[in-house]
Formats: structure tokens, C-alpha cells, sequence
């Protein structure tokens, strides 16, 4: 976990430009458009890469271990935190949720920064709110919102804080009171306003709407609580990609997963006398915190897969409190000989669990590793394809990447970045003829990304054909007149077409739009050279 690398989106958001230039706070809390692909407003997440990147550069082993150091505070406080209220086995539950092999996702990926971070806040909000309950004070109470704030300027899930605490005031209490909902109203009304900022921005960077009915969005909510609750208890073949469910409304076991939700909340409601209140509040802090990615509202991540291991970092302690919890209460009334064995069976559920972490954040040691641990579980998964393919072409593996990469494309051909790659390793391997025409796929569906114009470009000189060659770069240049790039492209293109004076023309243009183009300067001397040779 500690010695893994960057993997999958950490070369993606981490080191964006925001991060590494010296100025790139002011982005990151007043601009966060700059911060590339990234579609949430996360600046306190940010500031953190932003202070590492100061102190030690990119070297992931500073990023994993801060990570590792916030999950360890995170258990500790839920530790004093459970100590507070009472709740049987403590100390037992924060060692589960410690070791847990289902927060390897929140733990050992750098860029998840933003689960432990925002947990951290949360959990630091929540003790203070009780502070506050116990004593009112104006300090105690501006700090528990200002700590609320900060974990959604972290990570958004962490919205739900004034439901959970209004399910402590009734597990507490028995009842919630108009004082303890007037008390949470500012809460709320920070909430809502971080809630719909983000959501716009969230919206204009990367619009989603999915199809999914009224009727099918309980469906998928109902079957990701048992998925998750399911892990919980027994946390086997963990993906960082699951598959994405068919939901259909038509389909009767949905609906039994649903009806079974309902039933177990009118179960736990019916016999919270005979069984207490904890139960209840658990199941219902475990819904409420996971309710912003049960698929109620659409996200990003929603076309991929309805469930991931790392949405349900905070909400889990529900699940966890609730049957750790019991298992201790009914454990204090045993005789002290069965004591001593339920502390053995204890030991040794913990050893079994740290044995899966162990083994679950191995597969976070490189891109390699990690997609294709992805792929073994989920071999639908397209994504974990295109980035496999890239590893593997990164690392001049060609024909292993080929054999990816046309699995990428068949998985969905009518994806540019698929087409793309296909495209430059058959270029590697001196395919230039296939080449070209996944390319020119990749172009034609994705006209606006000037990578795969490059790409195709590269490989219509290899082929000779500097006419289209030429055809393909004056096109871009006519989009992006200030492109040096188009403009040296075209120049080599015209100086093999035996237009000497325009291709002169092309390089000139292109040093005078970026004068450290050395391309464009070693072929304008070459030209020049051949030239004098042939005079």
C-alpha cells in the first residue's frame, strides 16, 4: 500500500498544472475548471496534493503514506467516538473498520485522498456536535459547521452530516425535538448551497442524463444496499469496477430486493424495544450516508457501474457498529470461558481481515496490476481495456497491447480513444495500412481532439501519402491557427510534395507561433540544407 505507484486516474488529477505551479492555489479554490477532467468543486482535496507536490514532488510513496496516516486518525476518532456513545465492542468495531478490505480502494488510491480526508472532517464534525449538545456553546457550534463545510469542500457525500446527527438525537433520545431540527437548519442551508454550486458545476463539466424511470431508480438504490452490506460481511472478489446491473422494472427479483429493504426497516421499527434503537439508526445512517450514489441523482460514475467499494467508506461504519455491536453485547453475558473464545474468534476474524487487506492493496502497485485484477473480475469492463493497452504500449509491449486494445474496440467501437490506440499500436508494429483506418474512426468520432489528427498524421507519412497528410493538417490549422504543431506537420508534408518555398513558409509560421519548436526547426534546416546541396 505504501510502496504502490500512481495508478489510473492519479496521472490523470493529481498531477494537473494547478497542482505543481506555485500560483496553483488560486486555481484550485477561485478556477477549479483548470484542474483537467476533474467535475467536482474539491478544493481543500487539492490544497493537500498541492502542499505534497512542495514538499516532495510526485513521489507516490509521500501521497500513499498520508493517505494510510488519515485512515489511522479516522479510527482512531471513531474509536473515541463509539467510546462516547456507549456503543458495546468500541474498540472492536474501529479495528474492523481499520482493517476492513473494502476501504483498501479509499486508502490505497492516491487521488481517494478525498474519502479519508472528507471522513476525517466528518467524523471530527460529529464529535464536536455532541460537545456542543452536552455544553451549547457559539465555539462548539461554529466549529462543528465550519468542520461540515470542510469535509464537503473534500468530498461531497459528506452532505448527509445533518441527517446522521438528527438519527443520533433520535437513537439518544427516542425523538428528535423542533430545538435539535432549528439547530441544523444553518447546516442544511450549507449543504444545499455547496449541493447545487456543485451540481452546476458538475453539470458543465460533464453532463449526465440517464434513462433510468422513477420506478428503476428504488430498484438499483434497494440493490445496492444488500450489494454493499453483502461486502461488508463477506468482503470476496472486491472490483474497482463492478458490472454494471440490467434493471428492469419488469424483473421480480428487483423488486425483491426492494421489498426485502422495506421489511428489514419495518422489522427493525417494530421491534426496537426488544432489540434497542441501535440497530435501526445503523441500517439507517448506512442508507442515508451511501443515499447521494444510490442512483436517486445521476453521476458520472453511473455509467460504468452503479456500486464502488470506496462510496461506502463512512457509511459502512453503520453496518459494522450495528453487528460488532450486538455480537459484544450478548458476548458481556456469557460466562467468562466463552469470553475468552469469542476474544479468540475476535483475534481471529481481525488477522483474516488484515490477511484480505494485504492482498486487496496489492493490486495497487502499478496500472498493469490494477486493470488487470479489473479485467479478471469484470471483463466487460471497457475502460480497464483502453488503459491496460496503454500501459502496455507505454511499456513497448505491442503485440501484448494489440490483443487488448481489439478487445477495447470490440467491447465498443464507437469509442475515439479505443479506435486510437488500436490505431498507434498497428503503427508500431508496421501496420500501417489498418492503421490508418482506425485513426481515421477515431477522427471522424472525435473531431475536436487533436491527438488522434497526430496520430493519423504520423501514420499517412509513414504511408507516403503527404497529400492527405497535408489535406489533414491545414484542416487543423484552419480550427487552430495558433497550433505550431499543424504548421510544421504541414511543412514536412509540402517539402515531400516538392513545395520547398511553402514548406519554408509552414516552418516559419510554426516558430513564430512557438519559437522552442525544435522540430520545426531542425526540418526548416534541413530543408535549407538539402537546398544549398542541390544548387
Amino acid at each position: 500500500m505504501l510502496w504502490g505507484g500512481f495508478v489510473w486516474d492519479d496521472n490523470v488529477y493529481i498531477k494537473v498544472d494547478p497542482v505543481q505551479e506555485v500560483s496553483g492555489l488560486w486555481q484550485i479554490w477561485f478556477s477549479p475548471s483548470d484542474i483537467k477532467k476533474e467535475d467536482h468543486y474539491l478544493p481543500l482535496t487539492y490544497t493537500t496534493f498541492w502542499l505534497e507536490h512542495k514538499l516532495w514532488g510526485f513521489d507516490p510513496t509521500g501521497y500513499h503514506i498520508v493517505n494510510v496516516l488519515l485512515h489511522l486518525a479516522n479510527t482512531l476518532l471513531l474509536w473515541h467516538l463509539l467510546r462516547r456513545l456507549a456503543v458495546p465492542g468500541a474498540w472492536m468495531v474501529a479495528a474492523v473498520f481499520a482493517v476492513h478490505p473494502l476501504h483498501v480502494e479509499s486508502v490505497a488510491w492516491a487521488i481517494e485522498r478525498k474519502d479519508v480526508l472528507s471522513g476525517l472532517f466528518y467524523l471530527a464534525a460529529v464529535l464536536a456536535w455532541m460537545r456542543f449538545v452536552e455544553q451549547p456553546s457559539r465555539g462548539r457550534y461554529a466549529g462543528s459547521l465550519v468542520l461540515y463545510a470542510a469535509g464537503m469542500l473534500s468530498k461531497s457525500i459528506v452532505v448527509t452530516l445533518p441527517a446522521t446527527l438528527l438519527i443520533w438525537h433520535w437513537w439518544k433520545q427516542g425523538r428528535v425535538t423542533s430545538v435539535d431540527l432549528l439547530r441544523l437548519v444553518p447546516f442544511c442551508m450549507v449543504g444545499a448551497v455547496y449541493v447545487v454550486g456543485d451540481l452546476s458545476f458538475s453539470r458543465s463539466v460533464n453532463p449526465v442524463s440517464l434513462d433510468y424511470s422513477l420506478a428503476e431508480r428504488p430498484l438499483i438504490a434497494a440493490r445496492a444496499l444488500w450489494f454493499y452490506a453483502g461486502k461488508l460481511l463477506w468482503p470476496t472478489n472486491l472490483a474497482v469496477i463492478y458490472p454494471l446491473w440490467d434493471i428492469r422494472a419488469a424483473d421480480p427479483l428487483a423488486w425483491g430486493y426492494l421489498i426485502a429493504a422495506v421489511a428489514l426497516a419495518v422489522a427493525l421499527w417494530h421491534f426496537r424495544r426488544q432489540l434497542g434503537r441501535g440497530p435501526l439508526a445503523g441500517a439507517l445512517f448506512f442508507a442515508v450516508t451511501l443515499s447521494p450514489v444510490l442512483g436517486f441523482v445521476d453521476h458520472g460514475y453511473m455509467r460504468y457501474a452503479f456500486v464502488a467499494d470506496r462510496f461506502q467508506y463512512l457509511a459502512g461504519i453503520g453496518v459494522i457498529a450495528a453487528v460488532v455491536g450486538a455480537a459484544a453485547y450478548k458476548v458481556r453475558h456469557l460466562s467468562d470461558l466463552w469470553q475468552k473464545g469469542a476474544l479468540g474468534i475476535t483475534a481471529v476474524v481481525l488477522v483474516v481481515l488484515g490477511m484480505l487487506t494485504w492482498r486487496q492493496a496489492s493490486i495497487y502497485r502499478d496500472d498493469e496490476t490494477l486493470n488487470r485484477h479489473i479485467i479478471a473480475l469484470n471483463p466487460q469492463a471497457r475502460d480497464a481495456h483502453l488503459n491496460l493497452g496503454v500501459t502496455l504500449y507505454n511499456q513497448k509491449r505491442y503485440e501484448d497491447a494489440l490483443d487488448i486494445a481489439r478487445v477495447a474496440v470490440a467491447r465498443d467501437p464507437k469509442d475515439a480513444m479505443a479506435q486510437s490506440n488500436l490505431g498507434r499500436v498497428l503503427h508500431k508494429l508496421g501496420r500501417y495500412e489498418e492503421a490508418e483506418a482506425h485513426l481515421r474512426r477515431a477522427v471522424a468520432l472525435n473531431p475536436k481532439d487533436k491527438s488522434y489528427r497526430y496520430h493519423l498524421g504520423e501514420a499517412l507519412y509513414d504511408l507516403g501519402r503527404y497529400d492527405k497528410m497535408l489535406t489533414l493538417f491545414r484542416a487543423l490549422a484552419s480550427h487552430y491557427p495558433n497550433d505550431a504543431g499543424a504548421y510544421s506537420n504541414m511543412g514536412i508534408a509540402l517539402y515531400y510534395l516538392g513545395r520547398i518555398d511553402e514548406a519554408l513558409q509552414s516552418f516559419d509560421r510554426a516558430l513564430s507561433i512557438d519559437p522552442t519548436r525544435e522540430k520545426a526547426r531542425a526540418h526548416r534546416k534541413a530543408v535549407l540544407e538539402a537546398m544549398k546541396e542541390n544548387q
